[in-house]
């Protein structure tokens, strides 16, 4: 197995499985943390090993060691074997190329880096792609096959569901990244809380599933993580534990035969609480016809995102401003249509110049 993101919480939780079922780790990459990758590597052994931050290549203890995108690219292919499953939990537009490369040469791609199909979908071998995502994984559990009428996903609503609007616009980034029912990474915890990443996996569920209807509900404390409407009236509902283990182990083995978590105590629960998504609270939830109409949509509302996410974090710009920046960027191209996978990262330089002087 090729583990990329192993340092973050998807990459953690892999490495748990891994050792949990006794699968190979054939090559590990981090972003920069050193420090628990080089535990990582001490406790697996991996023949190769790869760090996206040139300048901590000299940090990591290993014989074998690529360097930067280029090199996560080589480290790809330097230990591809026939059958070999490659785990891409990297964050962002620099999970696309990473992805492309382990098609193109291969491997069985278990996807947790929701970029690559929002913004290259079309041009990618879905047939070849399994993804590590709580909602895709109990939309897949749900179907077993079947032809569904609607599906549904779930949504936490995100660290600020419930505080008042006027204090949406002043919100902070330590309070948003306190994600009240996961441990996330930082870009999809702030994703979460502006239902961004909600719209990420509509687009996911459309290529993965080849529907367009999709729609969402908040499901306040994550244990309804995907429901599907059937053509008899019927609705089913997946629930489990807020723990990516479960659709981590069905990514790597196919099929699981012994407990991965423990069940759902609908006792302990009590009860259940659907809600809508609020258009004033979640402006960029607008977006979601137009993507399922224009999914090459995708790839300027996650360039937009991607910018204003990060201004966000550093504190130079609002909360509320982030939605703004991918309404405006879907407005500004909502014409503009990459044709191949070289024209995608082509668009998505052009989105953030036009973002970067809003």
């Amino acid at each position: 197995m090729v583990l990329l993101g192993s340092t973050g919480s998807i990459g953690c939780n892999t490495l748990f499985i891994a050792k949990k079922f006794g699968l190979k780790i054939d090559a590990l990459c981090a972003n920069k943390n050193t420090e628990l990758l080089n535990r990582q590597i001490k406790e697996f052994s991996p023949e190769f090993v790869a760090i996206g931050d040139e300048t901590k290549a000299r940090e990591v203890n290993h014989a074998k060691v690529f360097a930067g995108d280029g090199g996560i690219l080589e480290m790809i292919d330097a230990a591809y074997k026939e059958g070999m499953v490659l785990v891409n939990a990297l964050v962002g537009i620099a999970g696309l190329a990473p992805s492309v490369k382990a098609l193109e040469k291969g491997y069985k791609v278990a996807l947790a880096n929701k970029e690559s199909l929002v913004t290259a979908g079309e041009f990618l071998d879905i047939s070849r792609i399994v993804p590590i995502d709580s909602e895709h994984f109990g939309l897949w559990y749900l179907l077993n096959g079947r032809t569904p009428k609607k599906l549904i996903l779930t949504a936490s609503g995100g660290a600020f569901r419930n505080i008042s609007f006027r204090k949406l616009k002043n919100a902070k980034a330590a309070e948003a990244l306190n994600h009240p029912n996961w441990k996330m990474g930082r870009k999809i915890t702030i994703d979460s809380a502006t239902m961004i990443n909600k719209l990420f996996e509509v687009l996911e569920a459309k290529w993965l599933f080849n529907t367009d209807n999709i729609d969402a509900l908040i499901e306040p404390k994550s244990i309804v993580h995907a429901l599907v409407d059937f053509i008899d009236g019927s609705t089913a509902a997946h629930l489990a534990k807020t723990d990516m283990k479960l659709p981590i182990a069905f990514a790597l083995l196919g099929e699981v035969k012994e407990p991965i978590l423990s069940a759902v105590n609908l006792l302990e629960i009590k009860n259940i609480e659907f809600h809508g998504i609020d258009l004033k609270r979640y402006p960029a939830w607008q977006l979601r016809e137009i993507l399922l109409e224009k999914p090459h949509l995708g790839t300027v509302l996650n360039a937009a995102n991607e910018v204003a996410a990060e201004l966000f974090l550093k504190d130079k710009i609002t909360f509320t401003d982030i939605a703004s920046y991918s309404l405006k960027a879907v407005k500004e191209f909502e014409n503009t249509r990459a044709g191949n996978i070289n024209e995608v990262f082509l668009i998505d330089k052009e989105v953030r110049s036009f973002c970067v002087q809003i």
